[in-house]
């Protein structure tokens, strides 16, 4: 049955691929079309600026390009060099892609600057002002669609590809704003158009590459992927509580990682072995996240005694202490006078091990004839 989800999951994963390539394509396609377009009519027409504009549609198709790439090589099987296939590879045409729209961002921007200084009498032919607004529709329905189901397959390439396209539409809008105002007051504001809406393109190409940047360092699990997982766990009979969710990114719908579950003293070997099986399949089933790893928490029987006072005491302890997030996996033996446990300490704590030594000395300070142990836990996710 579990091969039957990964079967499934791999599928799901193949048609993902295809469909970015589709979308890919297409925006070659658009955008090699509309080259082509305004290539012969600047010609035709002698303009050089529509010959220019016209290579830059040729960029724009070489990102879309770039994206299949980069899908192609994400979908390599996992090799002995990288074990955990080549999902990355999306982050990395992101970057390429970010730095694309940086690159014309920054262009546009010195051109622009270069105008203000030193200012020319902008004229205005008909045949171009039709081109201009013909690639404002067509960069505009491209951008909305590109974007749209770069968000729906989670491919940050194609959200840049789609982002690169709606800003080239900003660029052509602002030049047919100026020429109107230009024709009818007489006031040349070509420049300091293009001037602000290359800073805003700017802006966009950063937060792209720093999104993507962010990705390959590691970030923080997302709040509803880690909740889901850890519903889907608990979801399981014999699961006590889920904790230490640890989940790494190798690509765009590739989450792998581990977990800890606490579970009833007594379970044998062999209803440890079929429940970490079932927590696996359970989380693979409901999120598409592969768990290698369930680590198991032995929590008390019952929980009466010096069991239930030390938990108490436990709970009043860090329910006063500003920095403790989260106390788990507390076993107690009374038979030994010891008692074990995990606390999770905020990351805004001055000093996380002088947090620890606190909570352990007062214990301690209650319960002199116990011995406790304690793991400083890092707050992974939520």
């Amino acid at each position: 049955m579990q091969e039957q989800t990964i079967a499934d999951s791999l599928s799901a994963d193949a048609q993902r691929k295809k469909e970015i390539v589709r979308v890919s394509i297409i925006g070659i396609v658009a955008n090699v079309a509309l080259a082509a377009f305004k290539a012969a009519v600047g010609l035709l027409s002698n303009s050089i600026a529509i010959v220019l504009d016209a290579v830059n549609n040729l960029s724009d198709a070489a990102s879309s390009i770039i994206t299949i790439i980069g899908t192609k090589l994400a979908g390599k099987q996992a090799d002995r060099a990288h074990p955990f296939g080549h999902g990355r590879a999306e982050y990395l045409t992101t970057i390429v892609v970010a730095v694309l729209v940086l690159w014309a961002g920054i262009t546009s921007l010195v051109e622009s600057v270069r105008s203000i200084i030193n200012p020319q009498e902008p004229t205005y032919e008909p045949i171009s002002l039709i081109i201009v607004a013909a690639a404002v529709v067509v960069k505009l329905v491209l951008g909305r669609y590109v974007k749209g189901q770069g968000k729906r397959l989670e491919a940050d390439a194609l959200v840049a590809s789609g982002e690169d396209a709606t800003m080239d539409a900003a660029i052509s809008a602002s030049t047919l704003a100026a020429a109107v105002i230009y024709l009818t007051l007489g006031v040349s504001l070509e420049a300091w158009l293009g001037a602000a809406i290359s800073v805003v393109i700017i802006k966009s190409g950063y937060e792209i590459l720093q999104e993507a940047l962010s990705k390959i360092l590691g970030e923080r699990v997302d709040a509803d992927i880690a909740r889901a997982v850890k519903d889907a766990t608990c979801s399981v009979e014999g699961v006590r509580g889920a904790y230490d969710l640890i989940l790494t990114d190798y690509g765009p719908q590739r989450l792998q990682g581990s977990v800890h579950v606490e579970v009833d003293e007594r379970l044998t070997a062999r209803d440890i072995d079929q429940l970490t099986r079932s927590i696996q399949l359970s989380v693979l089933r409901n999120t598409g996240v592969v768990l290698h790893t369930v680590g198991i928490y032995s929590s008390n029987a019952s929980d009466g005694g010096d069991t239930s006072a030390i938990r108490s005491a436990l709970e009043q302890i860090v329910e006063q202490e500003e920095y403790v997030l989260q106390f788990h996996g507390l076993y107690v033996d009374e038979s030994l006078k010891g008692a074990n446990f995990d606390l999770v300490v905020s990351f805004d704590a001055p000093n996380r091990h002088e947090v620890l030594e606190h909570v352990l000395g007062e214990l301690q300070e209650r319960f002199p004839e116990y011995g406790f142990a304690a793991v400083l836990d890092t707050d992974i996710s939520d």
